[in-house]
């Protein structure tokens, strides 16, 4: 594909946190009416802004979504994702140390649940590849 085709919308970064309690649990948010995918579940976090770095993206996000600090988060799992109208590139990250008790900031249903529990098809479909990972590494 050449470089002057302008018609290919661009690459969406999208930035996901994964964030687990003492309990096991991990957080899950639940897509608001009216955005694609509403009503799936995901891993929250939400798209890289130009010229912005991975951790700084998922750390804004964090903060302005679900008002926690991320102090510290290392990559989980990187990998291209195409639904039939858009291009993504997601970009889960395991949040290892972090401030505060997430709340939804923008109204979007948050729970807690154990992640051998989820059922994928309950989650949006490029968030069940992070569900993967993240059985991989606890198992």
């Amino acid at each position: 594909m050449s470089s002057s085709n302008r018609s290919t919308p661009a690459i969406m970064h999208v930035m996901a946190g994964v964030l687990i309690d003492d309990l096991g649990r991990v957080l899950l948010a639940q897509r608001p009416p009216g955005k694609h995918l509403a009503g799936a579940w995901e891993f929250p976090g939400g798209k890289r802004e130009p010229d912005e770095a991975p951790l700084a993206a998922l750390i804004r996000e964090w903060h302005e979504e679900l008002a926690v600090t991320v102090k510290h988060a290392s990559p989980l799992v990187h990998l291209p994702w195409r639904y039939a109208e858009r291009e993504l590139l997601l970009d889960a990250w395991l949040i290892e140390q972090w401030e505060g008790e997430p709340q939804s900031m923008e109204g979007q249903a948050l729970r807690w649940v154990k992640p051998a529990t989820i059922d994928p098809l309950d989650l949006a479909p490029a968030d069940r590849p992070i569900l993967e990972a993240l059985l991989r590494i606890s198992a």
